[in-house]
């Protein structure tokens, strides 16, 4: 796949809430999974080991403070992590915060439904919890620079 034909290299891949040069942090409008973000790297790269060890560690920092920042505010019973890449070949992790009542758990987000689609009572928190996400990346990037 060529950058001209890159889903994520051609829009940001959902709503976006933090960015810098090197990475974006979107959060993916899904109803039934309200808590989903994604960390996309913003240059086409396909695999995780195609990174520099600095480029590697600094995305799983941000993928680990996605991560930390939604069981501290939400409490869900899991998060969810994956890099998958086999219908957009563009490096980018799914944290997805996951809910014993949503429709289908404790299957993949991508599996089989277990129960009808429930309203998790998500939605007024989320532009709080971007503003949220935001300063813990910055503040991510910050220590990094000590």
């Amino acid at each position: 796949m060529n950058v001209a034909s890159c889903e994520l290299c051609q829009q940001p891949g959902g709503l976006l809430v933090w960015e810098d040069a090197d990475w974006r942090v979107v959060r993916v409008d899904d109803q039934a999974f309200p808590a989903f973000y994604r960390v996309i790297a913003q240059r086409h790269v396909a695999e995780l080991s195609d990174l520099t060890v600095q480029q590697r560690n600094r995305c799983m920092a941000l993928v680990c403070a996605v991560e930390r920042l939604l069981i501290e505010q939400l409490r869900p019973v899991k998060v969810n992590l994956a890099a998958l890449g086999n219908m957009v070949p563009h490096l980018h992790w799914h944290v997805v915060a996951r809910f014993a009542e949503d429709s289908h758990f404790p299957q993949p987000i991508w599996g089989v439904a277990q129960r009808s689609a429930l309203a998790l009572p998500l939605a007024m928190r989320l532009p709080a919890l971007d503003g949220m996400l935001k300063t813990r990346l910055n503040a991510c990037l910050q220590l990094e620079g000590e």
